[in-house]
């Protein structure tokens, strides 16, 4: 007996897998951004709650130049251009991409090969300019919830197109692009500059560098208690 009765049954499957994917991952988005503030918090009370006054005079200066560099990397140190240095292809334009005269389900299927939550959409023809991006959100809400079929529906009818996304710059501090993100329910945020879009990131790579972020905090806080700064 075959496993999906129809490409209609195959679109409730992979939607009902983005789905938990999806709540999976904004969970744990939600719980690591309430524990990143709460130990920023705890880091800088414990640095300024060393009193200069107790140590001898030849310690102050470097104290205070201790407590600063560690305020000067603190947790909102880190920007999107570090993330996309790190994905390589994604800082040089180089991202999975359909057309806009594409089917859904091509896209989607894309998307499962490569373990991806997003395709960026150019214009068919030899132009191929970014008319936007598809992200499984655009195909559970446009596909599956309306009833429509994702072999019919063409690309460029469900895609978020280019004028509508919110979007980074290199320039941007990584907590600033999880807060969009969080804020508006997305999982994918392009990253664009003077000449347009430069890259990608998702809520998995912002994550990633948010728990970087605090590991290399703690270090430098234990590196300060120990003496090491």
């Amino acid at each position: 007996m075959a496993l999906f009765s129809s490409s209609v049954d195959s679109d409730l499957f992979i939607s009902l897998s983005f789905a938990f994917m999806a709540e999976k991952m904004q969970g744990g988005f939600k719980q690591i951004f309430s524990h990143g503030s709460v130990l920023k918090s705890a880091v800088l009370r414990h640095v300024r709650l060393v009193s200069p006054v107790s140590r001898p005079r030849m310690f102050v200066r470097q104290e205070t130049t201790s407590a600063a560099r560690i305020e000067e990397h603190g947790f909102e140190s880190t920007k999107i251009s570090a993330i996309l240095k790190g994905k390589g292809k994604g800082a040089d334009g180089s991202w999975l991409w359909c057309t806009t005269d594409d089917t859904v389900y091509d896209a989607v299927k894309s998307m499962t090969q490569h373990n991806v939550g997003a395709l960026v959409v150019v214009k068919s023809g030899e132009n191929k300019s970014i008319a936007g991006i598809i992200t499984e959100r655009d195909y559970l809400r446009k596909i599956i919830v309306q009833g429509r079929s994702s072999k019919s529906t063409k690309v460029g009818d469900i895609m978020t197109e280019e004028n509508k996304l919110i979007t980074v710059t290199p320039e941007t501090k990584v907590l600033k692009a999880m807060q969009l993100m969080t804020d508006n329910r997305i999982r994918h945020i392009p990253v664009t500059d003077q000449t347009g879009m430069i890259g990608m990131v998702s809520i998995g790579d912002v994550v990633r560098a948010v728990v970087s972020e605090h590991r290399e905090e703690l270090n430098r806080l234990n590196a300060f208690i120990q003496g090491g700064y």
